[in-house]
């Protein structure tokens, strides 16, 4: 069996979905870029297929999302700190979410003065517990067995958030164009 010289390799470039725009002064940007929506996409098929795993069909990322979220702590969330945490611009996109996660008995809305609050239902913490396990089982464990220090994730995390702030404040200068 014959393998490919890896130094025929070194001018093929940086594994981007967008050469020209990881032709910049900053293409390492554009790898996290490609990387970021390839991460996405996985995850959210993860999150439809887990939750479906765990019992509950038919979800969209966003409601598994919302679902987790209310879990959270076990504390009622108002719709503002929903699209707040997850920043989320367009707020009948969590409601329409929220909406559907009370019809099917997994949340249940309220009031604390004027505000509309949603909390966890019992049979909505079931499912985040199954979904839980499940997770633990299939990702987590596959996740250990790379060998990351959970130090390092963390600090990607951290990296991703802050890149997160430059993309908001991008998109905000770019709206005022």
């Amino acid at each position: 069996m014959t393998f490919p010289d890896p130094d025929s390799r070194a001018d093929i470039g940086p594994v981007v979905s967008s050469s020209h725009l990881a032709a910049s002064s900053l293409p390492a940007l554009s790898e996290v870029e490609f990387a970021l929506t390839m991460a996405n996409h996985s995850f959210q098929r993860w999150m439809v297929r887990g939750m479906t795993a765990a019992g509950l069909p038919g979800l969209a990322p966003l409601d598994v999302l919302i679902l987790h979220l209310v879990q959270h702590r076990a504390r009622p969330k108002s719709l503002a700190d929903i699209c707040l945490v997850l920043n989320i611009e367009d707020t009948h996109l969590a409601n329409y979410a929220i909406r559907k996660l009370d019809r099917q008995g997994l949340v249940a809305t309220g009031r604390s003065g004027k505000e509309k609050t949603i909390a966890i239902t019992d049979k909505g913490a079931k499912f985040c517990a199954r979904y839980g396990a499940i997770r633990e089982a299939l990702v987590l464990q596959a996740a250990q067995q790379l060998g990351h220090d959970p130090a390092e994730l963390s600090r990607m995390a951290a990296t991703l958030r802050a890149l997160s702030g430059a993309y908001d404040q991008a998109a905000r200068a770019a709206a005022a164009m």
